[in-house]
């Protein structure tokens, strides 16, 4: 397959540059009983995560002319919809209101939609596959603090995510043009500080003391031991 974002001839002298922005599949268990948000943050933060990966890859495949690209594409997007869905459910089932839930976590987490939105659709896609990797790493690690809710919500993130068809489109245009690797390499790097607010976003605001950071390095390590792997999956260094 031959991807538009590459197809066209490069020309002569041509330099991929970053944007300027503002001038783990088997996380390591760890206690969270006390470091954990409650149960309806949890949740919201969750669902509205999935959302929002639904609408940035929807707004991928409206702008993506080629069809076999629009169709993997929309798989990823599927597959974050029915999360969004399931977790949805998992809030009513609760005899809460999702919209409740998920509206305080809109403002911040589309704000970090737009931090790691890549200027080019590569970077997008690659920002989609490493951040949910690494985030959905984390909420797994959180999960074992909710029982039954939690066990349900893991089962849910553990789901198979059809982000292996945005690895295919990366890999094939680092293939065609080796300046994308240098480039990816360097954004896969920068969504780290972006999303590892995030996740220390999730946590109680005890969780800056230096004894509760302690507490949570062993998962921290080991998502960050999960987002080497997928950089390097991909022939991008971490």
């Amino acid at each position: 397959m031959v991807s538009w974002f590459f197809k066209r001839k490069r020309p002569v002298g041509r330099t991929l540059r970053l944007r300027s922005r503002g001038d783990y599949g088997d996380v390591r268990r760890v206690d969270f009983e006390e470091l954990a948000p409650d149960i309806d943050t949890f949740l919201g933060q969750a669902a509205y995560l999935q959302l929002g990966y639904f609408e940035t890859l929807s707004d991928l495949i409206a702008s993506t002319p080629e069809l076999s690209q629009k169709e993997s594409l929309s798989l990823a997007a599927g597959t974050a919809l029915l999360k969004h869905r399931e977790l949805v459910g998992v809030i009513r089932d609760r005899g809460a209101d999702p919209l409740e839930l998920m509206l305080p976590f809109r403002e911040p987490l589309d704000a970090f939609r737009r931090a790691t939105h890549g200027a080019r659709p590569l970077e997008t896609m690659l920002s989609v596959h490493l951040t949910a990797g690494m985030l959905d790493d984390f909420y797994l690690a959180l999960s074992a603090s909710y029982g039954d809710t939690g066990r349900q919500v893991a089962v849910i993130l553990r789901a198979h995510d059809d982000r292996s068809a945005l690895v295919r489109i990366i890999t094939e245009a680092i293939a065609a043009d080796e300046q994308w690797r240098g480039l990816l390499s360097l954004w896969g790097r920068r969504l780290v500080g972006d999303t590892l607010l995030i996740a220390r976003a999730a946590l109680r605001s005890t969780s800056l003391e230096p004894a509760n950071e302690k507490r949570v390095e062993p998962t921290y390590a080991d998502v960050m031991a999960a987002h080497s792997r997928r950089m390097a999956a991909m022939g991008l260094e971490a």
